[in-house]
């Protein structure tokens, strides 16, 4: 139990939940940073608009999407242009792209249109202004966009099946924020409550887009017959925005261990409290809905991948098993932590993640304030504490590393990870195959753990950290490491992010699922495509706004 808070169970250890193959399994939660948004947006009762709509009959031009919330305004500025076949790519070495974006703070003049009308286009090649917050690209799920404008010039609309294993009418490859390609910095936002907490000008950024491309559908298909239909609500809420992501994004969590270790806290200690929370005839009816709900999205979940394919199998079957067990359950014997530790008996990892969804989700009363405790002020982790002794350095290490000091196994230094020069974003090479390794970024935490506990090993425990620093400057940032995550004990992922057997898109996979992601699909173990907003409110949706909060 906390002070100030519900009583909460007993948390699941790092050892549990900060190993790869568990964060790689991890699906969105209503403390996700799109749907956290979403209900901010509903509580403070944010106001949309779409005050230019230069878009010529042909599909191209710009529109600017604005917001206006308490205390601030915002402006998407979407960019629509003809591109060719050949040049429409998910891959980041593209220079074209259907449409392009910029989320902009206030409400840009014309001036500023034609500026960004130049520059937007252009993305990393582009310059950019202290108002220019968020850049983006998308490009269009060509079949289905087509597919979507025919059915409403015909004055009909498309088939449900067809929307839904899609998901989306156009996919972005790119969201950047803080200050990259000379966008404004995160600072700009920091002291701002509207959009104060992690990637929600992103996620703003991207739920804007998705108005943007059913404005567009919906545009093309007037110009092609005066008698053309919209696209009906519920038909709409089909779609989300899709997004590819690759290898940059990748490093993030590693590279901010306090934020990570608050977003994994804060869901930890969601599921703590509903597993000590009493189950009411109301909730537990919700769960069971939300359950069927599960089984039918699983049923859908399309992927080319084999590994994820065998996983999905396993998660329908695996939520049969946990319908099954909540069916035969009589209301008495009815409990959250023994639902949850049924799954942990009797469930793969997906679902045991599910599993937490799940639980959380008809919650909101009881977990949602622990959205606002998910930032984190990553500069008070970049101490050191010189007068620890190496001793109790030494100690840390041995508790909070112990996975790390074994010797390591054949092709546990196969791998590196470096900047690319072209694109200056994280890329991950073949150690004494590819060229780079003189280069290599310093995320090799479980190497570096286990060379410092041997280095440590010859001093005397009773010397200083700070001197030992001193002496030996080399091991300043994993003694530093030690015992940042000695307070933050989320800080850590427990694995070797070198080896070969190491699978980057479990990095990327438990990222966005805090985003908000659905509909995971790798394309290899390198990339993968996902699905944000889909199910979610539209901004001309001002009731189901309300709901949302």
């Amino acid at each position: 139990m906390t002070a100030a808070g519900p009583p909460e169970a007993a948390l699941r250890p790092p050892s549990v939940v900060m190993r790869l193959d568990r964060l790689g399994t991890m699906h969105r939660t209503r403390l996700s940073f799109s749907l956290s948004l979403l209900r901010r947006m509903g509580r403070e009762g944010w106001r949309f608009a779409r005050p230019v709509w230069a878009i010529g009959p042909d599909g191209f031009g710009h529109a600017v999407y604005t917001v206006e919330t308490p205390a601030n305004r915002y402006s998407l500025v979407a960019f629509s242009r003809d591109l060719a076949p050949d040049l429409r790519t998910d891959r980041v070495i593209a220079e074209a792209w259907d449409t392009s974006y910029v989320l902009y703070d206030g409400v840009p003049d014309a001036a500023e249109i034609a500026r960004l009308a130049h520059e937007v286009p252009l993305q990393e090649a582009g310059r950019f202004a202290a108002r220019d917050l968020i850049l983006s690209r998308a490009n269009k799920s060509v079949r289905l966009f087509d597919a979507v404008v025919a059915a409403l010039a015909a004055g009909g609309q498309p088939a449900a099946a067809m929307l839904d294993e899609v998901g989306y009418l156009m996919r972005t490859t790119a969201v950047y924020g803080n200050g990259k390609f000379g966008i404004a910095d995160r600072d700009v936002l920091a002291d701002r409550r509207d959009l104060s907490g992690p990637f929600s000008a992103e996620m703003l950024t991207v739920w804007l887009i998705r108005a943007f491309t059913v404005d567009l559908a919906e545009h093309c298909a007037a110009v092609r017959a005066s008698g053309a239909a919209r696209l009906a609500p519920a038909l709409r809420r089909l779609l989300g925005v899709g997004n590819a992501t690759g290898l940059g994004m990748a490093p993030f969590l590693v590279r901010h261990p306090m934020l990570l270790h608050r977003w994994i806290l804060a869901r930890e200690r969601a599921l703590a409290r509903v597993r000590a929370a009493p189950v009411s005839d109301a909730a537990w009816q919700a769960f069971c809905g939300l359950l069927r709900q599960a089984r039918a999205a699983v049923v859908a979940w399309r992927t080319q991948d084999e590994i994820q394919a065998a996983r999905i199998a396993a998660l329908a079957r695996d939520l049969a098993g946990l319908a099954a067990e909540a069916d035969g359950t009589p209301p008495p014997a009815r409990s959250w932590d023994a639902l949850h530790r049924f799954a942990e008996a009797h469930c793969d990892l997906e679902a045991q993640e599910y599993l937490v969804a799940l639980l959380i989700e008809p919650h909101g009363p009881l977990v949602d304030d622990l959205a606002e405790e998910m930032g984190a002020e990553e500069w008070r982790g970049h101490g050191l504490d010189g007068t620890m002794t190496c001793a109790g350095l030494g100690a840390l290490i041995e508790r909070d590393y112990g996975w790390a000091l074994a010797p390591p196994g054949q092709g546990a230094e196969a791998r590196f990870w470096y900047v690319s020069e072209e694109k200056l974003e994280p890329r991950l090479g073949e150690r004494g195959i590819e060229p780079g390794a003189e280069r290599e970024l310093p995320l090799t935490f479980a190497r570096d753990a286990r060379a410092l506990h041997q280095a440590l090993a010859g001093e005397p425990g009773a010397r200083p950290v700070g001197d030992f620093v001193a002496a030996r400057p080399a091991w300043r940032h994993m003694a530093q490491r030690v015992q940042l995550v000695a307070h933050h004990p989320y800080a850590e992922i427990r694995d070797n992010l070198v080896d070969i057997g190491m699978r980057p898109i479990d990095l990327l996979r438990c990222k966005l699922s805090f985003f908000g992601a659905t509909r995971f699909d790798p394309r290899s173990d390198r990339w993968l495509r996902i699905t944000l907003f889909q199910g979610a409110p539209f901004p001309d949706d001002p009731t189901d706004m309300a709901a949302e909060a």
